[in-house]
């Protein structure tokens, strides 16, 4: 399937009313079709499911060159499974290839859910965001960061999941210098659900950086936590 043909059938499922809703809504300046989220995901579950690997990749970066809203969320999502078979490299390689451009909390969002998939396919693969995490783009800055949440949420981490755990958390210590909200609460968001499951390092991380957070955020980073 061609990205082509796959954008024509996206805008027979768009809503005009939808669509301006969704332009004033997520405030970056590119077309929006006004698809149900759900539409999107249901449609790239069954891109997923008929198309061979490399039809798929070519489809996903087809649909996010487009630069439509709707269709670079269906690219993201094409990547999102938790196994790619024979290989996903090339899917992490697109992903890498995104994320200096990605605009708006949604996309950037999106974008964290397919590379956190793709990062507990290789955790060595943790190594290549690194430098996203000082990115001028802010949204670059987002998505990277979170892609690390799966290692906010485990419960029986490994010595190695550890390292990555504590990565995350000095890539938290830079990013709260920007004190946009969503940088803010990317941040406060992923102590609580640190909290959740390593009571003692979000305190720690509270007790040493929460200063530095919004007064907001730094409720967010400890709702989880007994006084």
């Amino acid at each position: 399937m061609l990205a082509e043909d796959a954008l024509e059938h996206l805008k027979t499922l768009g809503d005009v009313q939808k669509a301006a809703e969704a332009a004033a809504w997520h405030k970056v300046d590119r077309p929006y079709l006004g698809i149900a989220p759900a539409a999107i995901d249901a449609l790239a579950r069954e891109w997923r499911q008929s198309l061979p690997l490399d039809a798929r990749l070519a489809l996903a970066d087809g649909l996010w060159q487009s630069g439509v809203h709707d269709a670079m969320m269906a690219a993201a999502k094409l990547l999102e499974q938790a196994r790619i078979r024979p290989s996903d490299d090339e899917a992490f390689a697109l992903i890498l290839a995104w994320l200096p451009g990605v605009e708006g909390a949604a996309l950037a969002d999106q974008l964290a859910v397919a590379g956190a998939k793709r990062l507990l396919a290789d955790p060595a693969r943790v190594e290549a965001l690194e430098a996203f995490i000082t990115a001028e783009n802010r949204w670059s800055r987002r998505a990277a960061f979170l892609m690390l949440s799966p290692w906010a949420k485990m419960n029986n981490p490994k010595d190695a999941d550890l390292v990555i755990r504590d990565r995350a958390l000095a890539w938290a210590e830079t990013l709260i210098s920007d004190r946009n909200w969503f940088i803010q609460k990317a941040v406060s968001g992923w102590i609580a659900d640190l909290s959740r499951h390593d009571a003692d390092r979000a305190r720690a991380f509270i007790a040493k950086h929460g200063a530095a957070l919004k007064s907001y955020a730094l409720k967010e980073s400890g709702r989880f936590l007994q006084n």
